[in-house]
Order: C-alpha cells, then sequence, then structure tokens
C-alpha cells in the first residue's frame, strides 16, 4: 500500500512540474519554447548519475558483506539508470536541434562522455546474462559498476575541463549555487522537475529491487529442484546400470509384462 501511494504521488508530482514547466515559466528571450525541454532533461541527467552512484555504492556493499540483496539494489539502479540517461541523451537532441541547429556533436565533450556512460552501463547489464551463479554475477558486475562510475565526474565536470558546445553548469557551480544566473520562475521549474522526478525514481527502485528479489528467489528454487532430481537419481543405481529398464510410477521396477510393451 505504501509504494503504491508513493507511485501515485511520483505521477501527480511529475504531472504538476510538468504543467507548471510548460505553462508557469515564460518562454527563454533567446531559446524560445525549446528552453522547457531542459527541466526534464537536466533531471534525467541528475537521476542517471543518482542511479549510477547508488549502483557502485551497492557494489561496494556486496563485496564486503557478500548480501545479495547490495546486488538486486545494483542491478535495480542500473537499469532506471539506462532509462534516465537515454531519456537525457533524447531530452539533450530535442533541445539541440531548434537551438544547435544539429542533434548530435561528437566534438562535444559532454555527450561523448555521456553516451560513453550509457554504453559502460548497458554492457554493465549485458554482463550479469552472462553467469547463473548469483555470487560470481555479484561479484563481475560490482566491479565494472565500479570501473564505469569513474566516468559520473567526468561527465558532470567537461564542461568545465574542455570546451565543447555546452555552457558551463548553471545551478551546480560552487558560486552559482546561492546565486544562479537563471531567473526565479526557471529556478522553481528545475527544482520541481527534479523533486518530482526523484520521487518516480525512488518508486521505481522500489519496484525493481522487489522484482530482482523475486527473480533471485526463483533461481534458487530451480536450483533446488535441480539439486533434488540429481540426488534422485543417483539415488536409483538400478535404473542406471539397466539402461533398458523402465521406471513404474511409484519409483519401482514394473512387472515383466510391462518390461515387455515398454520394450515394443
Amino acid at each position: 500500500m505504501t509504494t503504491r501511494i508513493l507511485g501515485v504521488a511520483a505521477l501527480l508530482a511529475v504531472i504538476a512540474a510538468a504543467l507548471f514547466g510548460l505553462y508557469g515559466v515564460p518562454a527563454d528571450l533567446n531559446q524560445g519554447d525549446a528552453q522547457r525541454i531542459m527541466y526534464p532533461h537536466v533531471a534525467s541527467a541528475w537521476l542517471a548519475y543518482l542511479s549510477f552512484g547508488v549502483t557502485a555504492l551497492s557494489g561496494i556493499g556486496w563485496l564486503i558483506r557478500r548480501d545479495l540483496r547490495f546486488d538486486a539494489v545494483a542491478v535495480a539502479s542500473a537499469e532506471i539508470g539506462v532509462l534516465f540517461t537515454a531519456l537525457a541523451i533524447w531530452g539533450g537532441m530535442m533541445w539541440a536541434r531548434p537551438v544547435w541547429g544539429v542533434f548530435w556533436q561528437w566534438e562535444d565533450p559532454r555527450l561523448t562522455t555521456t553516451a560513453l556512460l550509457l554504453a559502460l552501463y548497458l554492457g554493465y547489464l549485458l554482463l550479469r546474462r552472462l553467469s547463473d551463479d548469483p555470487a560470481r554475477r555479484a561479484t563481475r558486475a560490482a566491479v565494472v559498476g565500479l570501473v564505469a562510475a569513474v566516468d559520473i565526474p567526468i561527465v558532470h565536470f567537461s564542461v568545465i575541463w574542455w570546451r565543447g558546445l555546452h555552457q558551463p553548469p548553471t545551478f551546480l557551480s560552487p558560486d552559482k549555487i546561492l546565486n544562479p544566473s537563471a531567473p526565479l520562475p526557471f529556478v522553481l521549474a528545475l527544482v520541481g522537475m527534479l523533486g518530482a522526478f526523484t520521487l518516480a525514481w525512488t518508486w521505481l527502485l522500489i519496484r525493481r529491487y522487489q522484482l530482482a528479489r523475486a527473480e533471485l528467489a526463483r533461481e534458487e528454487a530451480v536450483r533446488g529442484g535441480l539439486v533434488r532430481r540429481a540426488s534422485a537419481a543417483k539415488a536409483r543405481p538400478g535404473a542406471a546400470a539397466n539402461p533398458g529398464t523402465t521406471i513404474g510410477d511409484d519409483g519401482g521396477i514394473p512387472p515383466p509384462k510391462a518390461q515387455a510393451e515398454a520394450t515394443r
């Protein structure tokens, strides 16, 4: 029930933030209505950072504690991070076409490093499918998740370290946190979208974590069933020694007549 309430609250918050961004904020003097795309774009990028950071921290938790619940959080957060990274890239492309004149520019460091971040965590998710052993899979994924997380600060500071099409940070720069260069309505719209998307991220993480735990329980149940069947087969050496002999429904040797019919 609590998760359902959180989901409804997140949905209403996203709708309210979207309506405020569309109708409560005036169009930008230079960019026009294209500026409105920045609100979900920046919020998606922030949640991509958060998601992959949680994946890295959960990987450390698994390596230290060897508790598969950490791995469940890691995979849940990684999948959500891939979703929000793709959304951030798509929103950026929709904004760049009317403002920059192109959808994509490989020479821009922010674009290139963000695309690399998406590729790294897609590889993370693909790597998890290469092993059926939960412990081995969690260990490999934890290492890859930690290595891939190195790209998060590179993406964020790329607009400061290298020259590109992207402008420097508008809000998260140390000298602009208390005095942002954007007008107050734009700041409120962005902060509202950040809060709404964070609520949605929290709901998605909880639901995906629950699904990951259910998948792990199913894997353990299937593995336990295979072990029991293998043990039962080893407990019947007579059946293995005589391949032509069939086993009755009750586990015993059927009568000669049944054997003859089975042979026929």
